[in-house]
């Protein structure tokens, strides 16, 4: 009933906090033999334990990040780990639309298929001054307009899979990072799309939102480009799935000041191994072919997004304003 929708919003939310004992784990991830799979954000957090885990069900990992120092020794732990060696590094920065580029370049140059693109990697509360190589705002440039663009540029390759038969049911997966943020630490109308831009104006809206609700922003960006993906290319056999991975202790948290945050991340933050599960389900399981478009939570749970992550015109709107910001990248 209408009248009980708030009440909803609370269990959904506190379930979110709290999530349920998971009915899948790691070690339902298949074997992945033959397939290739690239995360971003690979050389720490989630996006670390998430090749762990497909470096062990055989997969050929592409470990993406901006820190060729960190990748390496990532790479190297994993292979100590492991005892696989089919992981490599492909350098990105996310905030910076010509390295996007480079990155997806070199991928399709010694690659010719790529069965699951992992958009994991992201930044939380920086300084409200710091932007991406292009002026925006580095929260939604990084989390949302660098994996827009990497995506966009992946687009061939990932349909080329998709269409080859060389991968489950013909199909292949994006799996999109948001949070429980995206509604949390929402604004007004969903995107404040004055606080993107560049300059002194910019700035001025960044500051009053603050970088909470920047992050929130952004956070919605995901699923809604997560959606819009899901419903351009959902019939030419790519699978979108968003998701919030529950609240995890990562370095995402780094640049907080908050003593709210931190005591959420000391006291209510789950371990990593807990984290990856559900990125895992919607990258590697049969069911999660089932759920394009969908949106998932802690533990490999379909649930509801937000109102406007829902909405096709806004939808519509941020795939539009992405083209716009990339053109001539």
């Amino acid at each position: 009933m209408p009248g009980n929708a708030p009440i909803e919003k609370h269990i959904n939310n506190f379930s979110q906090l709290f999530p349920p004992k998971p009915r899948w784990t790691v070690a339902d991830v298949p074997d992945l033999t033959g397939q290739t799979i690239l995360v971003t954000g690979g050389s720490s957090g989630l996006g670390k334990d998430i090749c762990k885990v497909l470096l062990t069900s055989n997969a050929k990992v592409y470990l993406a990040a901006r820190s060729e120092q960190k990748g390496n020794a990532a790479i190297v732990e994993l292979k100590s780990v492991t005892g696989k060696d089919a992981v490599f590094f492909l350098k990105i920065d996310l905030a910076d639309l010509t390295s996007v580029r480079r990155a997806a370049d070199e991928f399709i140059r010694k690659e010719d298929s790529l069965h699951v693109l992992f958009n994991n990697g992201g930044i939380m509360f920086p300084p409200l001054n710091t932007v991406t190589a292009q002026g925006y705002d580095s929260q939604f440039g990084t989390n949302v307009l660098g994996h827009f663009f990497l995506t966009r540029c992946l687009l061939p390759v990932l349909l080329r899979t998709a269409q080859s038969g060389s991968n489950i049911k013909h199909k292949v997966r994006v799996v999109n990072t948001s949070s429980n943020g995206h509604e949390l630490l929402s604004v007004p109308g969903g995107i404040n799309w004055d606080a993107l831009k560049t300059g002194d104006e910019a700035l001025k809206t960044r500051t009053k939102l603050g970088p909470q609700k920047l992050y929130g922003m952004s956070k919605l960006g995901n699923v809604l480009f997560s959606n819009e993906l899901a419903r351009r290319y959902g019939p030419e056999g790519i699978i979108s799935i968003a998701l919030h991975p529950g609240t995890v202790k990562t370095e995402l948290q780094r640049h907080s000041t908050s003593l709210m945050d931190s005591i959420i991340n000391s006291i209510l933050a789950y371990d990593i191994t807990l984290g990856v599960i559900t990125s895992l389900y919607a990258g590697t399981s049969e069911e999660a072919l089932s759920l394009n478009g969908k949106y998932l939570t802690a533990w490999a749970r379909q649930t509801l997004p937000s109102k406007s992550a829902l909405d096709p015109e806004l939808m519509r709107k941020l795939w539009e304003w992405c083209e716009a910001q990339v053109e001539g990248y």
